[in-house]
Parts: structure tokens; C-alpha cells; sequence
């Protein structure tokens, strides 16, 4: 069995080594790829850039996505990711410091699978991170396309 990818997407670098950090704790059972802004998000996705000749048939388990990042918002990735073939179906969680009802609404109108916030209190948080790592890679079946 291919090991499963994570990709996650932060451009805050505390929230980034905290979620990664707790990731990595719980086995080497994923890789886990970075990008720290939604334009390296897109460019692993689509192997553009740093990432040409990636296998687009290749694509993450889940991507953990931030809501809130600079230039190109999580949303306008996960617009991009719903209207490509090779990422349409590829399972999308927003992780994101807001709480804002129009925020939650609009994640799932462009096509989130899960919309979480981040808990200020660190154990919070790494139990959500936990219990998503399980979920995503442990229990849900990943669609491929055909």
C-alpha cells in the first residue's frame, strides 16, 4: 500500500510546526507536505513550479487548509482544487481561526469536506488534529477519478 500524503496549508509558522508536530507524532504512517501559502499549495497540486513531473494521479488523502491566507485565500484554493479533475475529489479541510458563520458557509459552498477551528488551547487542538488524522486516513474511503 502507497503511504497516504497530508498536505498542509498555513502561512501562520506557529500554527503550521504545531499541526505538523502533532501529525508526525502519531506514527510515520503519512508524509506530510507543506506550503505556506495557497499559490505552493496549488503548485504541489497541479505539479507546477518546485513540483513538475509530480504524478497527478498522486494526490493527498486530505489537505488541512487554512482559511485565512495571504494573497490567495483558502477558498480561492479550494475554488481551484473543485474545478480541476485531478484535485475534485480530493477530501478538503478547512482549519481555520474563524468562528464567522459566512466563513463556514461559503467552505462548504465551494466544496469543503469539513469546516474546524482551531482551538486556542493547545491540547484542544492537538485532539482535533488527532481525531482528523484518524478519521481521514484511518476510516474514509479516498474516490479516485477515472
Amino acid at each position: 500500500m502507497n503511504r497516504k500524503t497530508i498536505l498542509v496549508v498555513d502561512d501562520n509558522p506557529d500554527h503550521l510546526e504545531l499541526t505538523v508536530t502533532t501529525l508526525q507524532e502519531q506514527s510515520g504512517e503519512a508524509e506530510i507536505v507543506l506550503a505556506r501559502d495557497g499559490q505552493a499549495a496549488l503548485d504541489y497540486l497541479f505539479g507546477r513550479r518546485a513540483h513538475a513531473g509530480r504524478d497527478l494521479r498522486s494526490q493527498p488523502a486530505f489537505v488541512l487548509l487554512d482559511l485565512k491566507l495571504l494573497n490567495l485565500s483558502g477558498l480561492d484554493v479550494l475554488r481551484s482544487m473543485r474545478a480541476h479533475p485531478a484535485t475534485a475529489l480530493v477530501p478538503v479541510v478547512m482549519l481555520t481561526s474563524s468562528s464567522e458563520p459566512s466563513d463556514l458557509l461559503a467552505s462548504y459552498r465551494e466544496g469543503a469536506n469539513a469546516f474546524v477551528c482551531k482551538p486556542v488551547n493547545f491540547g484542544d487542538f492537538t485532539r482535533k488534529l488527532q481525531a482528523l488524522k484518524a478519521f481521514w486516513l484511518g476510516v474514509n474511503e479516498v474516490a479516485v477519478a477515472a
